[in-house]
């Protein structure tokens, strides 16, 4: 489980294609200190398992077709940066809000308005995620959670302060630009438990 608190703004440094995947080589100091093969790291909010790991803080992960198709990992060329984000530990803070590194769809970024202190983006939204987005809800963009401003039948909008600007990659993402998305887990849980009706240890609804 992660938080959305951005750790560190990486860099691709090569993508490999295979086909039916991809094999992502990132480079990430920070979040590679400590880390082993087979451990978790968020990568623009995608859960990624870390393959191999190299000198310079270089780590390797591969990415499925359905990861890339529901992403926009596959857009990634050696040069781009990214969101990078270890784990949360047990006992540690949530910063953020819960976020599963399990992308729902992607975005686009429409539109952008600097103000002095702080900006205000506009996101297009799948018609397929409309209902989990809430004003004043938390939404996971890029692997970076935030607070919806304003909810629109087909967009979202979002604050984000200097801190988020300088340290993550919304700071430098332009108009036509996708965003992954990953929606409030409690909002689809709920969801999935009111279409069914209550069912005893029997089984049988009552």
């Amino acid at each position: 489980m992660f938080t959305g608190i951005v750790e560190e703004l990486g860099e691709v440094t090569a993508v490999e294609n295979l086909g039916d995947s991809s094999r992502f080589r990132l480079r990430g100091p920070a979040v590679t200190e400590g880390a082993k093969h087979g451990d978790s790291i968020a990568v623009n909010g995608v859960c990624l398992t870390v393959v191999d790991l190299e000198d310079g803080g270089e780590f390797t992960a591969d990415v499925m077709a359905e990861t890339l198709d529901r992403s926009s990992l596959g857009a990634l060329v050696p040069g781009a940066r990214v969101n990078l984000e270890r784990p949360m530990a047990v006992g540690g803070r949530l910063g953020g809000h819960i976020v599963q590194g399990h992308v729902d769809g992607t975005g686009t970024v429409v539109d952008r308005k600097a103000s002095e202190h702080w900006e205000i983006v506009k996101v297009s939204l799948p018609a397929g995620l409309a209902r989990y987005v809430v004003e004043k809800g938390s939404i996971t963009v890029d692997g970076v959670s935030l607070t919806v401003v304003d909810a629109g039948p087909d967009y979202f909008t979002i604050s984000l302060i200097p801190t988020t600007l300088a340290l993550t990659t919304l700071g430098i993402k332009q108009p036509g630009d996708p965003v992954n998305l990953e929606v409030d887990v409690i909002a689809k849980y709920v969801e999935r438990l009111l279409a069914f009706p209550a069912q005893d240890a029997e089984g049988p609804a009552r």
